[in-house]
């Protein structure tokens, strides 16, 4: 009974905070605007590097980072270590749980009318406090693909098809017994990322899809073109 409770406070507690949508907070406090009604009208990374360019980007990226990170941190810290409670005799499982529902909260904030950004950032940055191997390797496949293709949206796909797979190979070799549930985990995750970007596999397939490609003030020259956000926000 403690541990399906253990569960259902972590995935609730991780929902809420996932609910608080920096691209949101932060456009409002900075820019007194709302960014769904700006651009493509996605409240996440990629749209608010184009409407208002590399300053905000950042600090978007930097409260999502942490957004992630604290919510993985602290169900660790509470579940493991102050409550003694442990899933498959790690703390990893706990926290891909919070990972999960964080990331939920993002796509789908209750506080924002269920409408938020499309979960790739806040899915890589929380996996770099999980699984830091496996996240490097996703960076990687990431930076490759949008190098050659010049499609943010390609390489967020291609990466949340990559994320269960290399972390079921990279948790196998370190002989991680919890593997097989975090597969499924992440799969989810991969599933609800590839999920979220229908309209962008549309329009990849048209041949339509908006490339990266920034002016010398740092914005892109489309920013009313759709978005393909995230790049991961959220």
């Amino acid at each position: 009974m403690k541990y399906a409770l253990c569960l259902l406070i972590t995935a609730l507690l991780s929902y809420l905070w996932g609910s608080l949508n920096s691209a949101i907070i932060l456009t409002r406090i900075f820019k007194h605007e709302d960014i769904r009604q700006k651009g493509s009208g996605n409240a996440g990374l990629t749209n608010v590097l184009r409407v208002y360019g590399n300053g905000m980007a950042i600090i978007t990226l930097l409260c999502d980072l942490f957004k992630g990170v604290i919510a993985v941190i602290a169900a660790r810290l509470i579940v493991t270590n102050l409550l003694d409670i442990t899933f498959f005799n790690d703390d990893i499982f706990i926290g891909y749980i919070a990972g999960l529902f964080v990331m939920i909260g993002h796509i789908f904030p209750i506080y924002y009318g269920f409408h938020g950004g499309k979960g790739v950032l806040l899915a890589a940055t929380t996996l770099i406090s999980m699984d830091p191997i496996t996240c490097a390797l996703l960076v990687i496949i990431f930076i490759i693909v949008v190098s050659i293709s010049k499609y943010v949206s390609l390489g967020s796909i291609i990466s949340s098809i990559a994320y269960p797979f290399l972390t079921l190979l990279t948790q196998t070799i370190r002989g991680i017994d919890g593997r097989l549930i975090n597969f499924i985990i992440t799969a989810c995750i991969g599933a609800l990322i590839v999920y979220m970007h229908r309209p962008n596999i549309k329009r990849l397939i048209a041949g339509e899809e908006n490339k990266l490609s920034f002016s010398k003030n740092g914005t892109d020259k489309s920013s009313n073109a759709p978005d393909s956000d995230d790049t991961k926000q959220s």
